[in-house]
């Protein structure tokens, strides 16, 4: 499940990334008309990123797996999936309040997703198990959703705004979460 769930996302990057078309003109000008797809793409690539980090720090408590495990992984990657698609649109089109909506919709649904999987997990090792006691308190990941939740109605008033949140979400997340390593030293 890791190794595919790795080369998934190694493709999404990958999909992302070769989203991004090189200016026609080689001047500085034409390569400034790119950079809301830039400034998209390295917004995806940090919360992809992120969803990598933390996807392995997860499965390294993991001692086995059932169907419903593999579904709720499978969901999570449906939803990361979608994330070149929303991030070409957010940028091609200077973050414009719905492709900004849509992307935080995309984002609300994978944090949704996240926590399913980890839902699955602890029904198969128990909640007295070590992975249960590494994510039972989950804050970071509950204000995320909140903020996207929040982002998503706001692009509507402002899209810089809503993006200001997504931001801030990446930030939150760039301080890794070491529960479960925690856990699994003791």
């Amino acid at each position: 499940m890791e190794a595919f769930s790795d080369g998934v996302l190694a493709i999404i990057i990958t999909i992302m990334v070769l989203e991004m078309s090189a200016p026609e003109e080689a001047t500085l000008a034409a390569l400034g008309l790119l950079i809301p797809t830039f400034l998209s793409y390295t917004l995806s690539f940090v919360f992809l990123a992120i969803y990598w980090n933390n996807h392995h720090h997860l499965l390294q408590a993991v001692e086995r797996v059932d169907g419903r495990v593999l579904w709720a992984n499978m969901h999570l990657l449906f939803w990361l999936s979608l994330v070149p698609f929303v991030t070409a649109w957010m940028g091609e089109n200077k973050f414009a309040a719905w492709p900004m909506a849509v992307y935080g919709s995309v984002l609300v649904m994978a944090g949704v997703a996240y926590f399913i999987l980890v839902r699955a997990l602890i029904a198969v090792h128990g909640l007295d198990s070590k992975l249960a006691q590494a994510v039972q308190r989950d804050f970071k990941g509950k204000i995320s959703v909140v903020l996207y939740m929040i982002a998503i109605p706001l692009a509507f008033v402002s899209s810089w705004l809503a993006g200001g949140l997504y931001v801030l979400v990446a930030v939150i997340w760039l301080v890794p979460d070491r529960r479960i390593e925690h856990v699994m030293r003791e």
